[in-house]
């Protein structure tokens, strides 16, 4: 198995909404913000060389919106996925699985592209894409927090292209020998939030998704207002950080900028972030 680093790009968004009720005196001092208050953000998806297998893990917020939408997002930087995967040595038809982590813009829009004459098709053509059943029916019925969320143009062309898999397990851990690595499931953020776990080279790797998006999110208390269920996310995140304190878990950080893997320790006020590296630095 090989892991590799796939930029897909960069935004930002609201830091008071990535903090929720954490006030901007504390945040700030982890995840500066701009003059409009907003703080960088990566779209760091996970590309996993396993054999015949090549799975992409989530695909950022791809390049097909308009300029008014992406604007509104303050795109930074030169990162995009082909550029990514040109570097690490792939091209996007030899991928054979996109795992969906759940259907946010940000997680799937680079899923599907658009075309010359305007058609929406899959920009990994020889995919599967993976998605769990869950999370679909929530993401085709969002309610009104989600809703701007879940983009039409992201989801339903994955499902006419026949390309679409589910994963329709229900338990907080799957044992999933279709990819190699055992799956997370989260129902905070939204519902059936899906996050791999991956032993590499004598390891454990998690992807952390949207559960502890940046470093800055490694305290417990410090959510993002967009989650559905705060209440349950600050349980299942308190349960995960044990977990993962405990059996020593490395984080593979989906949205920090500045942070690719990060190692935890435990302290007298919790556990808290030990050092940063990259896959390339560390193994």
């Amino acid at each position: 198995m090989n892991l590799y680093s796939i930029q897909t790009g960069n935004f930002k968004l609201d830091g008071g909404a990535m903090f929720g009720v954490v006030p901007k005196a504390i945040w700030e001092k982890t995840n500066p913000p701009d003059d409009l208050n907003r703080i960088p953000m990566s779209a760091r998806s996970l590309l996993i060389e396993d054999g015949n297998k090549l799975i992409l893990i989530d695909t950022g917020l791809g390049e097909k919106q308009s300029d008014s939408f992406f604007k509104h997002y303050s795109l930074w930087g030169d990162d995009t996925i082909d550029l990514s995967l040109k570097k690490n040595g792939f091209h996007s038809d030899d991928i054979t699985d996109v795992f969906l982590t759940h259907l946010h813009f940000d997680h799937c829009g680079g899923a599907i592209k658009k075309t010359p004459d305007n058609k929406l098709v899959p920009s990994f053509k020889n995919a599967k894409y993976w998605v769990h059943k869950g999370q679909w029916d929530w993401a085709k019925n969002p309610n009104i927090r989600e809703k701007a969320s879940f983009l039409n143009e992201n989801i339903s062309p994955i499902e006419s292209s026949g390309q679409l898999c589910f994963i329709t397990k229900n338990s907080s851990l799957i044992n999933n020998s279709e990819f190699g690595f055992d799956i997370l499931v989260f129902d905070g953020h939204t519902e059936k939030q899906m996050l791999p776990i991956i032993n590499y080279k004598g390891k454990t790797i998690v992807f952390a998704g949207d559960l502890i998006p940046t470093v800055g999110h490694i305290p417990i208390p410090y959510i993002m207002s967009y989650d559905t269920r705060p209440l349950l996310t600050l349980k299942e995140k308190a349960s995960f950080m044990k977990k993962a304190e405990l059996n020593n878990w490395i984080l593979f950080m989906e949205h920090d900028p500045n942070h690719e893997l990060v190692f935890l320790k435990k302290t007298e006020k919790g556990v808290r972030l030990d050092f940063c590296s990259t896959i390339n630095d560390f193994f």
